[in-house]
């Protein structure tokens, strides 16, 4: 690996990971049974620095942002890499965000350039929000040949000749400006340093490390914070491989494992929750004798891996699950929501390790990490090297406000002083998420303090980005609350959104209204919809400015009965 203490920027560690395992193969590309694409460091340099060229000639200049809309493949990352080189701000987007958060997104970052995908140029090019943007240049991979591209131009014939010229940047530069949610409220661009990367990375492969011959499963999409560093930054820097899948259909990711030997994956909550229910399904289906025998064998393992995990016994114990797996899996990285602590126990039991933490996109990727020494499925772990984590203003039973300070927090989100202000507090970071420490120095988390929910899928949703959706609907105001931060639960678990309404003098909820509800709320994504609505019998109170004061509706609010305040849609 190498000593990311040296260095300023990611572009100048890529640069040496290059170099350094220039023969080493770091990104293997898959299309259902077909293999696309192996790639070296050194062929990887070679298909970036043309790139990184044009790019130069075309005006970019250092600090000006380029955007990512891509799903996970190769492109993603040299197109990554170039942006780096030429001393770019990398703005990496969510390929299932609408057309219109897109454009919206890309106007608050000041993208100048934008590298996508013909499938998803298509939609672009269909929304109105287009004006609204700056991009120039435009890039678009795997476009046929007489697509009519709208004044893009293809990604594969944007090339020049010649050696780009290398910019380097400084620590405190900012390398990316990360969205963790749409924009139909207030865009939330979170400025990350080089400084938060590097020192993330250190952190992480402490624990975790790679090194040639390891292999990642790529299957968060690489614009997550998870991904982007475990499964781009991390593996690059030490000369490993990432696999990238262009299908994830569970029979092709279940192919993976075994075919390409993976040595670490990571995933959200719902798909390990998913992976489990799979594999209890098979043990169910085994016959009673072969049940048995399997049972003690995981009661063996149990016994033998409780201070620490031991791979190479789990493997001998359990090896029917292990080589479905490949035989190499190291660990399965969670994160990015709450896990249930059932669903880590499954897996540990089996032998497979779930390296489980809590982190957000404000603060790199991880603040806490589980050890494994021992592993505990009831909390998210201890505070990785370098994090400052306490709990702010503790009540009796110790549960408080997490808060970070480290170098892996961001700069601050952009263009915006006053949310900063609110985030960071004289240097520390605050989360918004309650917990406590026990005894043993872990974190527990205890639920939520901001009005924000987090899917299983990792998927941060505020509820002020919702509110478009209702806007015209005839009523006299209404917001969306996460109904944990009206009511607070010592639960991290089972979070909705709620749609608070004030009805005109007289007017009733009627059945046409509930249906507008209704129709308004199916536009939104599965993860995004509001699960019930709460009358409220007295107008909101608002500043000076008209603008709601959220946080003292909400205690008016909390002051009805939970279950009887909630209607159904």
């Amino acid at each position: 690996m190498l000593d990311l203490n040296k260095y300023q920027s990611i572009g100048s560690a890529l640069k040496d990971a290059l170099d350094r395992f220039a023969g080493e193969v770091c990104l293997i590309e898959a299309d259902r049974e077909r293999e696309k694409e192996r790639l070296t460091y050194r062929d990887f340099k070679g298909r970036a620095h043309p790139l990184a060229k044009a790019l130069q000639e075309a005006g970019f200049s250092p600090g000006d942002c380029a955007s990512i809309i891509m799903t996970n493949q190769s492109k993603w990352l040299i197109s990554a890499y170039a942006i780096f080189f030429a001393g770019g701000v990398l703005v990496p987007l969510d390929y299932k965000f609408t057309p219109k958060e897109q454009w919206q997104l890309l106007k608050h970052s000041g993208a100048t350039v934008l590298i996508t995908e013909y499938p998803i140029w298509r939609q672009l090019g269909i929304c109105a929000g287009r004006p609204l943007a700056k991009a120039q240049t435009v890039l678009v991979t795997e476009a046929p040949i007489n697509a009519e591209l709208a004044g893009a131009q293809r990604w594969e014939e944007f090339r020049s000749e010649g050696e780009p010229t290398f910019v380097p940047r400084k620590r405190k530069d900012t390398a990316c400006i990360v969205y963790s949610s749409g924009t139909g409220g207030r865009p939330k661009g979170c400025m990350m340093t080089h400084e938060n990367y590097l020192e993330q990375c250190l952190a992480l492969t402490s624990l975790y490390p790679f090194w040639p011959g390891v292999r990642y499963l790529s299957i968060l999409p690489t614009n997550h914070a998870i991904d982007f560093m475990v499964g781009f930054f991390g593996p690059f820097t030490c000369g490993a491989a990432v696999v990238h899948l262009r299908t994830l259909r569970p029979e092709y990711v279940r192919e993976a494992f075994p075919k390409y030997k993976i040595t670490y994956v990571s995933l959200v909550p719902l798909v390990l929750k998913n992976l489990q229910k799979g594999l209890q399904a098979r043990l169910v289906a085994l016959p009673a004798g072969k049940r048995r025998i399997f049972s003690a064998l995981v009661a063996i393992n149990k016994m033998l891996t409780k201070s620490r995990p031991r791979l190479g016994l789990s493997r001998v114990l359990l090896k029917q699950v292990h080589e479905a797996f490949g035989g190499e899996l190291r660990a399965i990285i969670v994160g990015g929501a709450f896990t249930e602590p059932q669903t880590l126990q499954f897996f540990y039991d089996l032998g497979i390790p779930v390296a489980n933490g809590y982190g957000l996109t404000e603060a790199g990727t991880a603040i806490t990490v589980n050890d494994l020494k021992p592993f505990r499925a009831d909390t998210v772990g201890k505070p990785l090297p370098g994090m400052q984590v306490r709990i702010a203003n503790p009540a009796s039973d110790g549960v408080g406000e997490v808060a970070v300070r480290s170098k892996t927090v961001m700069a601050g989100y952009l263009n915006d002083p006053e949310l900063t202000a609110e985030a960071i507090v004289d240097g520390w970071l605050m989360t918004g998420d309650l917990g406590k420490f026990d005894e043993h120095g872990h974190l527990q988390l205890r639920g939520r303090k901001k009005n924000m929910i987090v899917t299983e899928e990792g998927k941060n949703i505020y509820p002020e980005d919702i509110e478009s959706v209702f806007e015209g609907l005839l009523v006299k105001e209404f917001c969306v609350f996460a109904a944990n931060y009206i009511w607070p639960k010592r639960s991290m678990t089972g979070e909705q959104l709620v749609l608070v309404l004030r009805l005109e003098q007289g007017q009733q909820y009627s059945d046409e209204l509930r249906a507008d509800i209704n129709t308004r709320n199916q536009r939104l994504l599965n993860y995004k919809r509001i699960h019930g609505v709460v009358l409220l019998e007295e107008d909101f109170p608002r500043t000076a400015s008209l603008k709601i004061k959220r946080s003292v509706l909400a205690e008016r609010l909390s002051k009805l009965e939970r279950a009887a305040a909630i209607l159904p849609l």
